[in-house]
């Protein structure tokens, strides 16, 4: 079913398309009433059966509420909304591409559980690891690639020369990056630029960069945690169903083999080391008492306050500084930390064969480490589950490539995050122990 958006939804008069610029609007007006999407569809089918699957499961809805086109969930369902004087101006394979750009959002929960924050440098990575995977044909102009500059701005009345500057230093780490990296990864590249961090600084609301954007992300944030995970389970039904007719009937179009594994692994249940990892922080809350005069005391109603908690988790994190950590690995968790980083502070620390107390820091939300290389020497697993111990945490974890001896056993709750490809250099942890294994995502 399409429907299409109310007048008001959009004025007409002040729309201007990224790659169409020099269009006028009536005459973009004309080409989109000649625009069929089902056309495009019906040709998806034949030539991309996996994502046509999952854009058929979706509601299509035309509308001039957004610039460009997006998926979202809204009033308890799934949509697929798109702006007619944005489609249409492009040829099919444009068209194609766009279709299999949001297709993938939603097949790699992008839209879902698997958010980063800031938002507005997610939504980037999440669409620069989606665009390795479009030809060039497929891919409009207005979209973020890795190793394709932005269209460069032009110093004028509403752009400045440190706007243009900045925009142009953005434009060159694009340029840079080499392509089919995960999202994760090129999240962890964007935040650790100093230009990055600075356009951080712009008022909420505001776009990141002018230009590059292919699609629309709004409604992304608007669900709430538990929502998240109910709207995500009913994508990967969808996903799921895509992904068993593909295999039946071998037909996964231009879909590469390791990202048909990736795909399979999300929508068949496999744990998580995200999964695992975010329940670690979530069992090592501490509750606090709190006097509280707006709740009552069970036993002495209006005579005595009553009792509140807070919950304030200490959460130590102990970086291995040993070579094998590469800064790839440590991005990647990095990124995941920053995600939990809403409800909890961490407290971060470089360790070899001692703790560097010089040089640790609180990480809060809404920042982004630096990746330091602060010690040489070799591995001991001793020194931080003492300093753990001595500083009184409610729980630590140590990011390592497990090369090294058994420690002690630990009073307090710890968890060991391994580096893709390796496991602990002894096979006997503490029970009480938990055991995390990253793994690189492949989109």
């Amino acid at each position: 079913m399409t429907t299409r958006g109310t007048a008001d939804e959009y004025k007409q008069n002040v729309y201007s398309h990224p790659d169409f610029p020099d269009l006028t609007v009536a005459e973009l007006e004309s080409k989109a009433e000649s625009f069929d999407l089902d056309t495009h569809l019906v040709a998806l089918m034949f030539n991309e059966p996996f994502y046509a699957d999952i854009i058929r499961s979706l509601h299509k809805e035309e509308t001039r509420a957004i610039a460009t086109a997006g998926v979202l969930y809204s009033n308890e369902v799934m949509r697929l909304w798109w702006n007619p004087l944005f489609l249409a101006p492009y040829n099919s394979s444009k068209v194609r591409g766009i279709l299999k750009h949001e297709g993938l959002h939603l097949a790699l929960e992008h839209t879902t559980t698997r958010r980063y924050q800031p938002n507005k440098v997610w939504n980037i990575a999440c669409d620069l690891a989606i665009n390795s995977t479009l030809t060039l044909e497929e891919m409009p102009d207005c979209g973020f690639r890795p190793g394709k500059p932005l269209k460069k701005l032009a110093v004028s009345d509403k752009v400045s020369p440190e706007e243009a500057e900045r925009h142009q230093k953005f434009s060159d780490l694009i340029e840079s990056m080499p392509k089919d990296l995960a999202s994760e990864e090129y999240f962890a590249l964007l935040m650790n630029d100093p230009n990055v961090q600075e356009m951080l600084k712009k008022p909420e609301g505001e776009e990141l960069v002018d230009g590059g954007n292919m699609d629309s992300h709004e409604g992304w944030d608007d669900l709430s945690e538990s929502d998240r995970e109910y709207v995500s389970s009913k994508i990967r039904e969808v996903v799921k169903a895509a992904q068993q007719k593909a295999d039946a009937a071998n037909r996964w179009g231009s879909i590469p083999a390791h990202m048909r594994e990736e795909i399979r692994k999300k929508v068949n249940g496999e744990i998580n080391w995200k999964s695992v990892l975010r329940q670690f922080v979530g069992c090592t809350q501490r509750a606090d008492r709190l006097s509280s005069v707006y709740r009552l005391n069970k036993k002495y109603p209006g005579v005595h306050s009553g009792t509140s908690r807070d919950y304030k988790p200490t959460i130590h994190v102990y970086l291995d500084q040993s070579g094998s950590v590469s800064d790839e690995w440590i991005g990647l968790f990095f990124g995941e930390l920053g995600n939990l980083a809403h409800r909890v502070d961490f407290k971060l620390f470089y360790f070899d064969t001692e703790v560097d107390e010089e040089n640790s820091l609180v990480w809060k939300r809404g920042s982004f480490p630096k990746t330091l290389r602060t010690r040489c020497g070799g591995t001991d697993f001793e020194a931080p589950t003492k300093h753990a111990e001595k500083t009184k945490c409610e729980g630590y974890l140590i990011l390592t490539d497990g090369e090294a001896s058994k420690p002690s056993s630990s009073r307090i709750r710890r968890g060991w995050v391994l580096v893709p490809g390796k496991d602990l250099y002894f096979k006997d942890p503490d029970q009480k122990d938990v055991i995390i294994k990253m793994k690189k995502p492949l989109i």
